[in-house]
C-alpha cells in the first residue's frame, strides 16, 4: 500500500507541477500540453502539464471540423497494452483522491449486485458520451460538443473549476447554469465517495472501461496463475472493486489481494516472469 501510494503521489505531483498556476490562476501553455498524461487528469487545471486523454479525444471530435486524433488513439492503446488499469491503480489522480476521501470516518456502502450491475455502465456511458452523441450532434448540426467534459465530469471540475472560479473574480461573475450543474454533481460524488470505494472509477468512468480491455493481456498488471487458483473467491471478496476475478477488466491492479491468497496464485506479471526465470534456472 505505502509503495503504491507514492506512485500515485510522484505521479499527480508530476502531472501537475505548475505549481505557479495555483497562485496566479492560468493554465499552464507549454510545449507539453500537447502531451498526454496516463490518467484522467484535466487539461484546464491549473497546475497541469499535460493533457487528458479523454479531454484531448472530445476535443478532436468537436467544433466544426472532425479530426481523425491519431496521436490520441495511439496513445490509449499503448497505455492500455502496456498497464491496462493499473493506470488507475496507480497514476490517476483522481483515483487517488477518491481513496483517500474514502478513508474518512463513516459506514461504507458494501459491494454487491447492485455494484456489478453499475460498474457496467462506464462501457455504455463511455460509448455514448465520448463516440456516439458527438457524432450524431456533428452529423446533425455540423458542430460537434465534448458532452462527458463540458457536461459530466468531475476529476475537471474539481482540478479546473474550483481553483480556477476561486482566483478569478471575472471566470465567477460570468458562472451560470452549467456551473451549478457541475459543481452539483461534483459534491454529489464526494459524498459518495466517503461511503462508497472509488464510485466515480467504478460505475462512470470511460477511461478506465478502456484500459479495462487490455487488463488480461497488458504488459503489467496482475495475474492469476491458473494452475494455482482453487476459484475459492476470497480475491474477489477482498476487493473494493467488482472484480470476480483478481486481473479481470475490474481490476485496478493495486495488489492488495496478494497477500490474502491462500495458495499464492495472485502475482504482478513482472514479479511471475522473475519468478519463473529464478525457477527455470535452479533446474538447469
Amino acid at each position: 500500500m505505502a509503495r503504491r501510494r507514492l506512485w500515485q503521489l510522484g505521479a499527480a505531483f508530476l502531472g501537475n507541477g505548475n505549481l505557479a498556476g495555483f497562485l496566479d490562476g492560468r493554465i499552464y501553455q507549454g510545449s507539453s500540453k500537447a502531451l498526454c498524461l496516463p490518467g484522467l487528469n484535466c487539461y484546464s487545471c491549473p497546475g497541469a502539464l499535460g493533457a487528458c486523454p479523454l479531454g484531448a479525444l472530445q476535443s478532436a471530435l468537436s467544433g466544426t471540423v472532425l479530426r481523425i486524433p491519431f496521436y490520441v488513439l495511439g496513445w490509449l492503446l499503448l497505455m492500455g497494452v502496456l498497464l491496462g488499469r493499473m493506470i488507475c491503480g496507480w497514476l490517476c489522480p483522481f483515483g487517488l483522491i477518491q481513496e483517500l476521501l474514502f478513508r474518512l470516518p463513516g459506514p461504507k456502502l458494501r459491494k454487491g449486485q447492485w455494484s456489478a450491475r453499475l460498474s457496467q455502465l462506464k462501457y455504455l456511458w463511455g460509448i455514448l458520451l465520448i463516440l456516439i452523441l458527438p457524432l450524431l450532434l456533428f452529423i446533425f448540426t455540423g458542430l460537434g460538443e465534448p458532452l462527458f467534459c463540458k457536461y459530466v465530469c468531475p476529476a475537471g471540475t474539481l482540478e479546473a473549476s474550483v481553483p480556477l472560479l476561486s482566483m478569478n473574480a471575472s471566470l465567477a461573475a460570468a458562472a451560470g447554469w452549467l456551473t451549478v450543474w457541475k459543481f452539483a454533481l461534483l459534491g454529489i460524488f464526494l459524498l459518495a465517495m466517503v461511503f462508497i470505494y472509488r464510485p466515480f472509477c467504478r460505475f462512470l468512468c470511460p477511461l478506465g472501461a478502456w484500459y479495462g480491455l487490455f487488463n488480461r493481456s497488458a504488459v503489467l498488471g496482475i495475474t492469476v496463475d491458473a494452475h494455482r487458483c482453487t476459484h475459492c473467491g476470497r480475491c474477489s471478496q477482498f476487493c473494493g472493486m467488482d472484480v470476480k476475478l483478481a486481473g479481470d477488466r475490474e481490476c485496478i491492479s493495486c495488489g492488495e489481494c496478494r497477500e490474502i491468497c491462500p495458495v499464492q496464485a495472485i502475482h504482478f506479471r513482472q514479479s511471475k516472469n522473475q519468478s519463473n526465470q529464478i525457477l527455470e534456472a535452479k533446474h538447469s
